[in-house]
């Protein structure tokens, strides 16, 4: 009796050793392409967290919307199905408005300054913003300048897009900028913008080269004007209390992943988009339109309001550190 009972004690140990060893799953959700610099920083993640963190952690990417789409994503991460989303900076303004620092039009005038900011202190500080929404930022990932595009000959001044509609993230400051300009702002989902494009659902959209060229958005636009206006910007977040009850060592190790992570994805970030612009230029199917500084005067004019307009809900101060990183 004795025996079968040491036994029985050896093999609960064992199998509560075997419990104990499984790897802790990280699912890693997001929208675009694996192409794209999110997708490229997922994969990179996922590699060096599961070489730093041997046995301890498995990371699973689901990319191009195949677990959680936009609008499912968020609920996802705060109902535990997911570990990690990585939203546009657009998707934010439900949980704290600050973040809409990123939406305003010609605030930055290139991805080095964007850099800067977001090394300021106010940047980091903007990392923590929505802590009390169970939600906690672990780095900003590039995705690059927006452009605008459209299914029409002529992109060149504000009133070329007057009475079109265009495709918008889910965000109030990207709604005022396009009804500045005297467009009609339409919310839809990432997944849903090609087909939208290619049935005249709406006439145009806003996005970097990378996304435009991975989407093939270029291929059911007639024109892509050199705009810069603003930028598709992400913040790679986790459930906050499942970060907080994870193992110190798991904890430092996917935090350590995540820098190495976000350091490829920003430099791949300028190299895709200078790339995927040569690859739309070379495809032939969409007119690349350049502008003069004439012209990219009068669409910071036009867009100029929606600054003011927002400037109670992010703050004055957020807004003029923002301005200051540029050179």
């Amino acid at each position: 009796m004795k025996l079968i009972s040491a036994v029985a004690s050896a093999l609960l140990l064992v199998a509560s050793g075997a419990a104990f060893a499984q790897p802790i799953v990280v699912k890693f959700s997001h929208v675009v392409a694996e192409a794209t610099p999110k997708g490229q920083g997922a994969l990179k993640f996922k590699e060096v967290a599961e070489k730093l963190l041997p046995g301890k952690v498995q990371v699973q990417v689901f990319p191009s919307s195949q677990l959680f789409g936009d609008a499912k994503e968020m609920e996802a991460l705060l109902l535990g199905d997911v570990q990690l989303i990585a939203p546009s900076l657009s998707k934010f303004a439900r949980y704290t408005k600050k973040l809409q620092v990123y939406d305003l039009p010609f605030l930055f005038d290139d991805i080095a300054a964007v850099d800067r900011f977001q090394k300021s202190p106010q940047g980091v500080a903007l990392l923590d913003s929505m802590k009390s929404k169970g939600i906690k930022g672990l780095g900003y990932w590039h995705n690059g300048m927006k452009q605008l595009s459209s299914n029409k000959d002529k992109l060149q001044r504000p009133e070329d897009v007057k009475g079109l509609k265009y495709r918008i993230q889910s965000s109030d400051v990207l709604e005022a900028q396009f009804r500045a300009v005297g467009a009609n702002p339409q919310k839809m989902a990432f997944a849903e913008v090609y087909q939208a494009l290619q049935t005249g659902v709406v006439d145009g959209q806003e996005n970097t080269w990378s996304n435009i060229f991975s989407q093939k958005f270029f291929e059911v636009q007639k024109t892509i004007a050199v705009t810069n206006h603003g930028l598709v910007e992400y913040m790679v977040i986790t459930n906050g209390p499942w970060w907080d009850k994870l193992p110190a060592d798991v904890r430092d190790g996917l935090s350590k992943a995540m820098d190495e992570a976000t350091a490829h994805a920003n430099t791949l970030a300028e190299e895709l988009n200078v790339r995927d612009m040569k690859r739309i230029a070379d495809a032939g199917k969409a007119k690349i339109q350049p502008l003069t500084k004439d012209d990219v005067a009068a669409w910071r004019k036009a867009m100029a309001p929606v600054w003011k307009k927002f400037e109670g809900d992010i703050g004055a101060d957020l807004i003029q550190a923002a301005a200051k990183s540029n050179k």
